[in-house]
This record gives structure tokens, C-alpha cells and sequence, in this order.
């Protein structure tokens, strides 16, 4: 019978359900790490809130262990690198505090609206100030919506119910997806310019990091309020400070802060400033609910093999793995190649595969493509979660097979629909393991996905090489690896190098400034 321990405080319901479906559990909570470690050693499962911290020594000790489960949706309290190199499986529930959290944001939406926290303390002051505190209606003002997921799309029906416009910035999300939420999608500068109210719905990722920057906080229609209950770092807290300061920014409310705990903050005590110490999930509900989930995710792994909400591992099967993995790298890498590559609306995503490819379970290589696509723009998504968030954003997904081998044994070919038309790139495995482009929108060059790269689309004209070379030494960048390729003599050439390290944007704007140079890019792998 597998054995699994709850070391955070937990709705008793999932003590329940690990009983029912034949999963030994046992209660322990409060534990130091050195206590942890003592015990760790006897459990197939371990189930965690926020408190348990899930290092590599702990992992070290956990001999037996063979899956944990977050009843929640955030993992920073878990090493998840030492636990895929444990074997370990990670697993979140990353739905049960959606409805809970979308609420959080509307609460704090008519805190603002209404200066509810600031009238609450004048009045149990014994102050009458009525005429202080005029508000401002819901109804009929434009709500913008950054991250339309599973969250946003929440927070989007209930503001609908309060008769607002609702508008959306979400490079995932389609016209058809926005026209069935009721919300229209447009650039962030549009939505930054128009929207009365801005809420944040988007993990915080390198993309999306001071996504409410100095400089896009400027663009906001003045009065603007602005609410976070997403993740800490998605907004420039000095410069949401100064916006507040100067009346620009009309209101603000945070659930969740750079640093946290958050007990003492430049903007405590600043007037239209509401803030909560992080509760997004901090429902009765909620708890029951992702409590329920991880004992089920847990249960179904131990018992049946059942991967859910995993963070670390695809959904494969023990004989599938070993032949699908060198075709799951190549995928991903190519969805990673596009997704950095393609730019603006992405309408739909085809994978085809064609010689020995055909032959194999495509599930996984669509997953993989998706994961590497959207990984662009989130650390969270794997190959188990990417299609269900490409599904959530209206992303058509198709997937074509193909029985004839064309100049390769083997190939996957990945398509995305742009505005500016469709953008494909291909992969082969050479000598059936290593991974290899062989074609970039339409131009055949051959090379390694792996690094630091650059991509640079030039006019294809003597002394254009020598004079690239030249800049990235003077910059001191070494060059590893050159791939050319061109469609005719004199016309456009694609270039991509790897190189030894990270190319900045000081570098990236001279490489730009060359003659002949019509985009250049550094790419990531």
C-alpha cells in the first residue's frame, strides 16, 4: 500500500480520499526540516501547502518518494530541479483557486471604486466625512484585462455582469476566444491608453516582469486604477508610487508584493493605496477544493500511474518514452524557435510529421512543440499543461501526418498563423538522436538549436559577414557555431549563430545598425 504524508495543514477531506482509494496517509505537520528529514524516508507521496520547503537536502532523504503535490498553484517552496533529477514527480492544483482569487480582484476593483478601506477607518474614527469620499460607478467603465487564462477569463464574466466594457491584452488569446468571453483584444499600448481599470492575470516570467513599467504606467489614461492579485514583480512599485503621488494613477490595490512578507513598503500609507497580505486563496473554498484535487492527483499517480498538473514530466507511457524523447526535444525546441521568432497575433499552430515521425504517438510531440511556444511567454507550462492553456486562449491546434519520407527520414515541420501570414520552421534527428533545424521560413539552413543564439535576416551583399564579425569581436563575443542560408544570390539571407554568451541590447542595437541588416534578434535555447 503506498504511503503519503500531509506535512501542511490541510482540509481533512484529503486525509479521506487518500484512505478510500487504498493510499496509507498520515498527518504530520509543523515539522523543522531536521525532523522532516528523519521521517521523509518512509513516504511514496508527500502532499504541501506553502509552509513545507521541499530543498535538495530534504530530497536527499526521501528515498522512497515518488511524487509531491502543492495543493495550490505556486511551487517556489520546492526545489523542482532536485526533484527531477530524484525521479520525483511535481504536481500543482493550479485551478481550485481560480473562482477565488478572480473575486479578490473584483473585491478590491470596488474597494477602489468606492474608497471602501479608507471611509471603513475615518468613519470608526467617529469622522462623518461623507462628502469626502466620492466614488465612482462600475458600471459602464472599460475594464482592461492583462492575461486572459483561466483567471482573466473569470474576472472578464463577472465584470460583464456588472455591465463594464471589458478589453484584453493576451498574445495567446484569439479573436475567436475573445469574441466567445465578450472582450475585446488589442496591444497593450491600446489597452493602456483606454482602460479605466487595469487587473493582472499572467504569471511572472521575463517577458512579463515590470510588465506595468515607469514607462507603460505613463500611458495610462490618467485616473486609472490599477489592481494585482497575480504575482509581485509585474508592476515597477516605485514608479506605481510615484503615479500615485502625483494623481496620475487614480487608485491602486495589491494582494501580492516583490517581497514578501511585505511588512513595511514605500507605498503603506499612500492616499487610493489598498492592500491585502496575499490572499487571492484565502477562501474556505479554495482550500477544500485544491486539497480535494491533490489527493486525487496524488491517489491516481500512486495507485493507477495517472499524471495530472505535473510540472516536471510529460503524460507517456514507460514504452513510449525511450523512442519519443530525442523527437520531444527536437519538438520543443522548434515550438521555442517560432514562439520567439513569430510576432504578434498567433491565430493557429499546425505540427506535422512525416517519415518515421508518422509512426510514432504525435500526442506527446504536439505537447512538447506547445511547451517550448508558450514556455516563450511562461516558466510554468510544461508538456502536460501547454495544450490545455493553448485550448484556454482559443489557440487551433492542428496536427497533420504525413505517410511519405521526403529528402529526410524523419521530420517535423511546426506552422503558426501571424497576421503577417504563416511562419514554419523544421527539424530532423540526426543519426536519430540529435536534434537539427533544416528549415527557417522557407529558407533551407541546417543548424543546432542550443544556447545563446543570434538571428539575423540581411540583404544578401559582399562584406556583410566580415563586417558582423567585426562588430561582435570588438564587443569581445566569441562565435561557436555559423549557420547561413539564403533563398537566391543577392537576395535575403538568414544567419544563425550560436555564441558564447547572452548578446545585449547595446550589442543587438549595432548589429541592427549594420548595413543590409533588415532584423536581428537574440534567441535563447
Amino acid at each position: 500500500m503506498p504511503k503519503v504524508l500531509i506535512s501542511d495543514k490541510m482540509d481533512p477531506k484529503a486525509a479521506q480520499i487518500f484512505r478510500e482509494r487504498g493510499v496509507e496517509v498520515d498527518e504530520i505537520t509543523g515539522k523543522t526540516p531536521d525532523e522532516l528529514k528523519a521521517i521523509i524516508g518512509q513516504y511514496d507521496g508527500l502532499a504541501i501547502r506553502s509552509s513545507t520547503k521541499v530543498t535538495k537536502d530534504i530530497l536527499e532523504h526521501a528515498t522512497n518518494l515518488k511524487v509531491i503535490g502543492r495543493a495550490g498553484i505556486g511551487v517556489d517552496n520546492v526545489d523542482i530541479p532536485a526533484a527531477s533529477a530524484k525521479g520525483v514527480v511535481v504536481m500543482n492544483t493550479p485551478f481550485g483557486n481560480s473562482i477565488t482569487t478572480a473575486e479578490h480582484a473584483i473585491a478590491l476593483m470596488f474597494a477602489l471604486a468606492r474608497q471602501l478601506p479608507e471611509a471603513d477607518v475615518s468613519t470608526q474614527a467617529g469622522k462623518w466625512e461623507k462628502n469626502r469620499f466620492m466614488g465612482v460607478e462600475l458600471t459602464g467603465k472599460t475594464l482592461g484585462l492583462i492575461g486572459a487564462g483561466n483567471i482573466g477569463s473569470i474576472v472578464a464574466d463577472r465584470a460583464i455582469g456588472l455591465r463594464m466594457r471589458v478589453i484584453a491584452y493576451d498574445p495567446f488569446l484569439t479573436p475567436e476566444r475573445a469574441l466567445e468571453m465578450g472582450v475585446e483584444k488589442m496591444t497593450l499600448d491600446d489597452l493602456l491608453l483606454r482602460a479605466d481599470f487595469i487587473t493582472l492575470h499572467t504569471p511572472l516570467t521575463d517577458q512579463t516582469r515590470n510588465i506595468l513599467s515607469r514607462e507603460n504606467l505613463a500611458k495610462t489614461k490618467k485616473g486609472v486604477r490599477i489592481i494585482n492579485c497575480a504575482r509581485g514583480g509585474l508592476i515597477d512599485e516605485a514608479a506605481l508610487k510615484d503615479g500615485l503621488d502625483s494623481g496620475h494613477i487614480g487608485g491602486a490595490a495589491l494582494d501580492v508584493f516583490v517581497q514578501e512578507p511585505a511588512k513595511e513598503h514605500p507605498l503603506f500609507g499612500t492616499p487610493n493605496f489598498v492592500a491585502t497580505p496575499h490572499l487571492g486563496a484565502s477562501t474556505t473554498e479554495a482550500q477544500v477544493n485544491v486539497a480535494i484535487q491533490v489527493a486525487e492527483q496524488l491517489a491516481d499517480y500512486l495507485v493507477t500511474g495517472g499524471v495530472t498538473n505535473a510540472l516536471n514530466v510529460p503524460s507517456l507511457s514507460a514504452e513510449e518514452a525511450p523512442r519519443l524523447k530525442p523527437y520531444m526535444a527536437l519538438a520543443e525546441k522548434l515550438g521555442g524557435l517560432v514562439g520567439q521568432l513569430a510576432h504578434g497575433e498567433l491565430t493557429s499552430i499546425a505540427i506535422e510529421v512525416e517519415g518515421a515521425a508518422a509512426e510514432l504517438n504525435q500526442k506527446p510531440i504536439t505537447s512538447a512543440v506547445l511547451a517550448g511556444l508558450m514556455r516563450v511567454h511562461s516558466d510554468t507550462v510544461n508538456m502536460v499543461n501547454a495544450p490545455f492553456l493553448a485550448k484556454e486562449r482559443g489557440l487551433d491546434v492542428r496536427e497533420v501526418r504525413h505517410d511519405r519520407e521526403g529528402d529526410y527520414h524523419t521530420l517535423v515541420r511546426v506552422t503558426v498563423g501571424t497576421q503577417a501570414g504563416d511562419r514554419s520552421v523544421a527539424g530532423t534527428l540526426f543519426g536519430n538522436a540529435a536534434p537539427r533545424l533544416v528549415e527557417l521560413f522557407g529558407i533551407k539552413v541546417e543548424a543546432d538549436l542550443a544556447g545563446h543564439m543570434l538571428y539575423i535576416v540581411n540583404e544578401d551583399a559582399p562584406g556583410f559577414i566580415g563586417r558582423l564579425g567585426t562588430t561582435l569581436g570588438e564587443a569581445g563575443v566569441n562565435i561557436g557555431t555559423f549557420h547561413l542560408g539564403r533563398r537566391s544570390a543577392g537576395g535575403e539571407a538568414i544567419l544563425l549563430l550560436s555564441v558564447d554568451e547572452a548578446v545585449d541590447d547595446a550589442l543587438l542595437g549595432k548589429v541592427r545598425a549594420l548595413p543590409g541588416v533588415k532584423t536581428a534578434m537574440a534567441l535563447g535555447f
